[in-house]
């Protein structure tokens, strides 16, 4: 994750170091960076051969990272103006990096986490000033993927949180803010859905292979179209209610109980954009021109996934 991080602000003209922080010999220091470049010099070719980015861009990329072992962290830390810590998902690991990096690191640095495991609440008191501490979860490939989800601690200073937005989406990324939970936003969503795709395997009620078919061009288009909410508004929170309903009940399990803000929502005839409002306010909006963007998002997602509509003459 920390190379596609690197790629990620490297592509976008910023200068990066990678720090091994492990304490290891200068020979097998060497082998790993020649390793973490050859990789990233990999992924570089990737794109140039897909002809995203032109061929003589690659060594200026590749110039603006650098991989540093921990002797020579001391030269590079204090001049770090943001620092991601991505050690593996132990606990004394990560408190070792982060406190070996806050020798060295100034005051107003902004450290975060790229841990998918531990929350923010939990790392935060590894780090002198946890007010300039957060976690930031990327999604591989980190240097493609827009998506960072941003999980601050309460002793988050909100500028903070501003300042690692404003460096995030000024290299194109997309972030969302998301509470100290386990699981974050995607996490928590995809493994549902992935365990729901391996039990119908395991039922026998379709192949990986029409599995994968009907992600590709149905929810996976579909949900790149519109958000999952903005569905639930769209659609109707009275037909998920239902639907939930019926499938809890014909596959006998509850798993497949809505939750108890849906049937509230019900209560409340917050059924989405027919009735005005529902997760979001419909009342002020074009409902005529809305249809017209979500309806141009799709044509777009259908174009390039090469499955327009068969229109006769």
């Amino acid at each position: 994750m920390g190379r596609g991080i690197a790629l990620a602000f490297a592509c976008a003209g910023q200068s990066v170091v990678l720090v091994d922080a492990k304490e290891r010999s200068q020979g097998d220091f060497e082998r790993l960076r020649g390793e973490a470049l050859r990789d990233i010099e990999k992924q570089i070719a990737v794109l140039v051969d897909l002809d995203f980015i032109p061929g003589p861009a690659m060594h200026r990329i590749l110039a603006r990272i650098d991989v540093c072992n921990r002797e020579a962290a001391s030269g590079y830390l204090p001049h770090v103006d943001l620092l991601f810590e991505g050690v593996p998902e132990v606990m004394e690991a990560k408190s070792e990096a982060l406190g070996f990096a806050a020798r060295w690191l100034p005051e107003e640095t902004v450290v975060a986490s790229t841990s998918s495991t531990f929350l923010s609440t939990a790392l935060a008191g590894m780090v002198p000033n946890p007010r300039r501490f957060l976690n930031a979860h990327w999604l591989n490939p980190a240097h493609l993927i827009p998506l960072v989800e941003l999980s601050p601690h309460p002793g988050t200073d909100p500028r903070v949180t501003q300042r690692l937005q404003a460096m995030l989406e000024g290299i194109g990324k997309v972030t969302v803010l998301c509470g100290p939970i386990p699981g974050y936003i995607i996490p928590r969503m995809q493994v549902l859905i992935m365990n729901e795709a391996a039990r119908m395997i395991e039922e026998g009620v379709a192949t990986a292979e029409d599995i994968d078919r009907a992600t590709r061009y149905g929810f996976g288009i579909r949900y790149a179209a519109m958000g999952v909410v903005e569905f639930i508004d769209v659609g109707g929170n009275d037909i998920l209610y239902y639907a939930s309903r019926y499938l809890s009940g014909a596959l006998a399990d509850q798993r497949y109980t809505s939750p108890e803000i849906i049937g509230r929502y019900m209560a409340q005839g917050r059924n989405g954009i027919g009735s005005g409002k529902g997760f979001y306010d419909w009342a002020d909006k074009d409902i005529g021109e809305y249809r017209r963007q979500s309806t141009a998002r799709l044509l777009e997602l259908l174009r390039i996934a090469n499955k327009l509509p068969v229109i006769a003459d």
